[in-house]
């Protein structure tokens, strides 16, 4: 197979990287909960110490047997190993910048912050549940929205039973803040 063929883009993972660094606005820090921070550190430590380590055993075993040029193993292996040190890059970047912010030391008020839980109304009644988190933590099935997100800016500094204006695409929206909590304090 000619190399043409399967040659692919060697910056797929830089145009992630500056996609999502894109999200924070500039100047602003990378807000994370320490929950988050250790998903990526323990992502970051599965790819150095398990993924990698194996992907480079089947490249150099692939590499050993001849003509690399058609050889499957070695063509998808090389792949992958770029995949994943594109990722280990991106991860060590995201620790680097990632200011981690304890929602815990707010348990108790109820004023919104970062990593506060809130829930609020719409104009329709409709209640909705969200916890204001970091990009990389970001996960709207869950309701974890960012801080960056419209929503989480329209809710920051609110108390309970504040009424507050979202601009929509449609047109300002009025949200009801019906309760606001904070994990507690662990205990070590």
């Amino acid at each position: 197979m000619n190399k043409a063929f399967v040659k692919e883009s060697d910056n797929d993972d830089d145009e992630e990287a500056t996609a999502l660094a894109q999200a924070i606005p500039a100047g602003a820090k990378n807000y994370i909960t320490p929950a988050g921070y250790q998903r990526i550190k323990d992502e970051l430590l599965h790819l150095i110490d398990v993924e990698r380590p194996e992907i480079v055993k089947v490249v150099h075993w692939a590499a050993s047997n001849g003509d690399r040029s058609e050889n499957g193993d070695y063509i998808y292996g090389k792949r992958r190993l770029r995949q994943i040190d594109g990722r280990i890059r991106f991860l060590t970047k995201r620790m680097d910048s990632a200011a981690v912010v304890d929602p815990s030391v707010h348990f108790g008020n109820d004023q919104i912050f970062f990593g506060a839980t809130v829930s609020y109304s719409n104009a329709a009644g409709e209640e909705h549940t969200v916890t204001i988190v970091g990009i990389d933590e970001l996960d709207p099935l869950k309701g974890k929205i960012s801080w960056v997100s419209p929503v989480a800016r329209a809710l920051t500094k609110a108390r309970e039973g504040d009424l507050i204006t979202l601009q929509t695409p449609l047109g300002p929206e009025e949200l009801e803040v019906l309760s606001v909590s904070y994990p507690p304090p662990s205990g070590d």
